[in-house]
C-alpha cells in the first residue's frame, strides 16, 4: 500500500467522486482512479461502488474511511505542530449543537481573535451531536448533559433549570408555576425522543409518579417554539435558553429543579488540532 492510493481513497470518500477529488488534489481524474483501482487490486477489496453518475462506499470501504478519517486527522496534527509559528489565518472549524445559545459569547471573542477562520455550525439532538464527533463530520459539539463517552473531552459552562412555556394568548399562560401532574394533563409540545431535554422530563415525570405525553412531537428547539407560539400547548426549554418576546411566557415547573448542564465536548484525539485546542482552551479561559 503506498500512500498517494490511501490518499487518493480518502480524498474520493470525502469528496464523494473521483473527479471532486482530484480538483482537491490537483490531479487528474484517470490518475486518482488508477491510485484506488491498483489499492483494491493489492488487496482483492471493492472499496467503492461505482454507478454512472454516483460513487458510493462498500462495507469494507466504509470501514476503511473510519481509520483514514483518524490519518489524515493526525497528519494534520502533524502540519499544525510543525506550522506552530505560522500565522493562525486559515481553516474551518466545523460546530454541531443543540443550542449554539451556549458558545455565543466564545464565538463572538473566537472571531475577533481569528476573523479569517471560517465557522461552520450545525444543529442536531444529543445523540446527533455525539455521532458527528465520533465520524469526524463536526469538530465541537454543544449539548445540555455530559456524555458518557470515554474517548470525549468535555468543558463544562454551567447549568439551567428547565422551564415551561405557553403562548401570551394561550389561557394556560395565566399560571405562573406547574407541577408535574398538572403538565401531565395538559396538551404538550416536545421534542423528537433523541433530545437530553425530553429525556430529563420524563424521568422527572417518573420520578414524580406520572407520565408526560406529548399531543405534537416536533424535532428541534425552533420547532417547538414555532408551534407553542401560533397558541398551541405547552413547550420545554433550559431558563437560559428562552427567549422571551411578545409572544410567549415562561411557566416554572414545581418540584426540585430539573437542570440541564451546558457543556462543550470534543474528540480527545483530536484535541491537539490547533483550531479544536484554540476554541477550547479560550472556553477554559
Amino acid at each position: 500500500m503506498r500512500y498517494v492510493q490511501i490518499r487518493a481513497f480518502h480524498f474520493v470518500a470525502t469528496y464523494g467522486g473521483f473527479s471532486r477529488a482530484a480538483q482537491a488534489l490537483f490531479l487528474t481524474q484517470p490518475a486518482i482512479s488508477d491510485q484506488v483501482r491498483k489499492l483494491e487490486e493489492e488487496y482483492d477489496v471493492l472499496l467503492f461502488n461505482r454507478q454512472k453518475k454516483q460513487v458510493t462506499l462498500t462495507a469494507q470501504g466504509e470501514k476503511l474511511f473510519e481509520i483514514t478519517k483518524r490519518l489524515f486527522e493526525v497528519e494534520g496534527q502533524a502540519v499544525d505542530f510543525l506550522s506552530e509559528n505560522k500565522a493562525f489565518t486559515t481553516g474551518t472549524l466545523r460546530i454541531i449543537a443543540d443550542s449554539a445559545h451556549h458558545i455565543l459569547d466564545p464565538l463572538r471573542k473566537f472571531r475577533e481573535s481569528f476573523p479569517q477562520i471560517k465557522i461552520e455550525i450545525k444543529t442536531g439532538n444529543s445523540q446527533d451531536v455525539v455521532a458527528d464527533l465520533l465520524s469526524y463530520d463536526a469538530d465541537i459539539g454543544v449539548l445540555g448533559a455530559t456524555p458518557e463517552h470515554p474517548n470525549i473531552q468535555v468543558v463544562k459552562l454551567g447549568k439551567s433549570p428547565i422551564i415551561a412555556f405557553t403562548a401570551r394568548s394561550n389561557s394556560l399562560s395565566a399560571h405562573k408555576t406547574l407541577t408535574m401532574e398538572q403538565l401531565s394533563k395538559l396538551p404538550l409540545v416536545m421534542r423528537e425522543k433523541g433530545s437530553k431535554t425530553r429525556q430529563k422530563l420524563e424521568s422527572a415525570a417518573h420520578t414524580a409518579g406520572v407520565k408526560l405525553i406529548p399531543s405534537i412531537e416536533a424535532e428541534g428547539r425552533e420547532a417547538v417554539q414555532e408551534i407553542v407560539g401560533s397558541g398551541t400547548g405547552i413547550g420545554f426549554v433550559s431558563q437560559k435558553e428562552f427567549s422571551d418576546n411578545t409572544h410567549l411566557t415562561a411557566i416554572q415547573i414545581k418540584g426540585d429543579p430539573i437542570e440541564m448542564e451546558e457543556v462543550v465536548i470534543n474528540l480527545k484525539e483530536r484535541s491537539g488540532g490547533k483550531l479544536i485546542r484554540t476554541f477550547m482552551a479560550m472556553l477554559k479561559a
